[in-house]
């Protein structure tokens, strides 16, 4: 029998040389991978150390869905093999000296792939600019549209890995990744393979989204069906031969496209046997949440304009309200998100950076928790399942997000006393290791 007090890794950097996404070795199957925080300005998140063979981390507090409590927890092939009492037999055992540990935390909704940065736009909205104004003024999501266009794989990726390394070092272990700042077959397609790519150069797990009705480009300004037609839909359709997509968003706003447009997307991706997710009732209300429930979408992100009757349709169908306080912030809005609707019709809240280069430039979950908590009112618990468990459910995913044996041993451990502690601080990280378990997939 091993036995080990666990201690992060310091000081260690990523592969020599590695910048734009060559040269970086793939993640073995079956490993689990451990590492610190320990990132710095312009550094690269460490290369993990590994534990490669049966493994239990005891003498730890376990956040689990009915509280907190006192036990181990066993790794083996990089799932989680048993929780509470230690099993019997030749483990390599790990002091944890009381720790908490949760699951590792997952980002749901990001737009980390694309090219340059808005931060002209912060200074016109302090002068009191709407997000509308800006958009329509040629500005918002269309202004980031031909840095985009200008960027090759290697350059998106360079640019984004500074922002998922900021996310792993917070615990992050799976992070969904939208397209939409292309708004062409090409850029569309080029941001979804840069991407795959992040996954096979750190130690994470990468749920795309093809984001191509995200706004009417300027050369199709008033003709939004026949962008619909022409590109948009191609590019789908071609981004799902090659392998890049995993669902299908849309932005269904009066700045976008609305519902019925959205529609025509919407049968495009179950055409496909893709889900489908929706930017709905953000700056008003349009009925695209409404039109997500009746797809049986994933989930409905943002729905800061949602109704009573959203919440029973979001309810009936399951689907998950993905709440952005980052946005809602930065923009300095005044509507929340019906959180007491959701709770009283048992909608399953998740919380997101919503990290873009516009209205939520943010690369921090543990932020994103304490907004969802004081711009919200979500209590700690919530905020914790929404970065867990229910952004799981946001991705279709049932395999992460719950301390429960089967699982992969996708893990957070946390020098802290309680949970709450991660929602309640501010500009403060906590975490103590992280842990991914199994494959990263070669993009």
């Amino acid at each position: 029998m091993q036995r080990h007090i666990l201690r992060p890794a310091v000081g260690q950097k990523g592969v020599a040389g590695v910048k734009d996404g060559h040269g970086a070795p793939p993640i073995d199957p079956g490993i689990m991978c451990i590492h610190n925080s320990g990132t710095t300005e312009g550094e690269q998140a460490p290369m993990p150390l590994t534990i490669d063979r049966p493994t239990i981390l005891e003498n730890a507090r376990l956040a689990l869905p009915d509280g907190v409590r006192s036990g181990a927890l066993a790794v083996q092939d990089g799932h989680i093999a048993a929780i509470g009492t230690p099993p019997a037999g030749d483990w390599t055992r790990i002091d944890l000296q009381g720790r908490l540990i949760t699951p590792a935390l997952i980002d749901c909704h990001t737009h980390i792939i694309h090219g340059g940065h808005r931060a002209q736009e912060f200074a016109m909205r302090l002068e009191g600019a709407s997000y509308a104004e800006i958009a329509r003024a040629g500005g918002g999501i269309v202004s980031t549209v031909s840095a985009t266009r200008g960027a090759s794989v290697d350059d998106l990726v360079a640019q984004a890995l500074p922002r998922l390394d900021a996310l792993i070092a917070e615990g992050v272990t799976t992070v969904e990744v939208k397209s939409g700042y292309g708004l062409d077959m090409e850029t569309e397609i080029r941001m979804l393979r840069a991407a795959r790519r992040l996954e096979t150069l750190r130690p994470v797990r990468i749920r795309t989204s093809f984001l191509g009705a995200h706004a009417v480009p300027a050369e199709y300004s008033g003709r939004a069906d026949d962008y619909l037609h022409e590109i948009c839909l191609p590019a789908l359709r071609a981004a799902h031969a090659e392998g890049l997509v995993d669902a299908v968003d849309g932005f269904c706003e009066g700045i976008a496209f609305d519902p019925a447009q959205i529609a025509r997307v919407f049968d495009a991706a179950r055409a496909l046997e893709l889900p489908v997710k929706l930017h709905a009732e953000q700056l008003t209300h349009t009925g695209g949440t409404a039109l997500a429930a009746s797809y049986g979408a994933l989930s409905a992100d943002h729905v800061e304009y949602a109704t009573d009757a959203d919440a029973q349709a979001l309810s009936a169908a399951g689907t998950v309200a993905v709440l952005l306080p980052g946005a809602f912030y930065t923009l300095r809005e005044r509507q929340a998100p019906p959180v007491a609707a959701f709770r009283a019709h048992g909608v399953a809240m998740a919380l997101a950076t919503d990290c873009n280069p516009g209205s939520s430039p943010m690369t921090s979950v543990l932020l994103a928790m304490n907004m969802g908590c004081t711009l919200f009112g979500l209590t700690p618990d919530e905020a914790l399942a929404g970065v867990t468990r229910n952004a799981a459910r946001a991705l279709g995913l049932s395999d992460c997000g719950t301390l429960a044996p089967g699982l992969r041993a996708d893990l957070a451990i946390w020098d802290v006393e309680s949970p709450a502690e991660l929602a309640y601080r501010i500009g403060f990280n906590p975490l103590y290791a992280r842990v991914f378990g199994g494959a990263a997939t070669q993009g």
